[in-house]
């Protein structure tokens, strides 16, 4: 199975400190995935790898063979994803402004029937929760749904260092942590794999490829 983990933020710049606290946690996903299911392909997804240009042009709204080929290269990624974990910081109750600004360049048939797990972070006491409860709309709505656990880290800079490594009075309890939400996420990704080869679920609910009136009734 492959997955992809998507880094939440662009800000490398302090205060506060320190710069890019989400990297921490999402290495400390990494480091769990490596440890626990080896046998499986996790990748990070880094916004800062990917130009996505000054004025926002979503991929599908290039020609043919025309998108930039920093953008093609993540589309590939994801359609062959088998699902996602959405890393991201709280901005006003709210998911990352990155984050969403690069799932947005992609269509939703790309995410479409697979499982997400959302994981939040901040650096004070509440982790990033209400960020959570607005991810699940969002996610929903690209078609990756997620699963009922999350994974929410207050204190991050705290909880991990720059390597993703947990104290280890607490490492037990992150691994167990991490583990429900992520193994969860397995479950449903193999679910939807196999019955995604069995019956082409876009037979039946096809995807928008050429106005949003296709989501109006005729």
């Amino acid at each position: 199975m492959k997955f992809l983990v998507f880094l939440g933020t662009v800000r490398d710049s302090t205060p506060p400190r320190p710069a890019r606290l989400g990297l921490r946690v999402a290495k400390a996903i990494m480091n769990w995935a490596k440890d626990n299911m080896a046998e499986h392909e996790f990748e990070l997804i880094d916004p800062l790898d990917y130009s996505t240009g000054e004025v926002f042009k979503p991929h599908f709204a290039y020609a043919q063979g025309k998108a930039p080929e920093a953008l093609s290269t993540l589309a590939e990624k994801i359609e062959a994803a088998d699902g996602y974990v959405m890393v991201s910081p709280e901005y006003n109750h709210s998911m990352s402004p990155a984050l969403a600004d690069l799932l947005n360049h992609f269509g939703s048939s790309l995410y479409s029937f697979k499982p997400s797990v959302i994981a939040t972070y901040s650096a004070g006491q509440w982790g990033g929760m209400r960020a959570a409860v607005a991810m699940r709309t969002f996610l929903s709505e690209l078609g990756c749904l997620p699963v009922s656990a999350m994974i929410h880290v207050p204190h991050a800079q705290d909880a991990f260092d720059e390597s993703g490594v947990a104290d280890s009075e607490q490492e037990d309890n992150w691994r167990t942590y991490f583990g429900r939400a992520l193994s969860q996420m397995l479950w449903w990704a193999e679910a939807t794999s196999n019955h995604r080869q069995e019956k082409d679920p876009f037979e039946t609910s096809k995807a928008f490829k050429a106005s949003p009136t296709q989501r109006n009734i005729k």
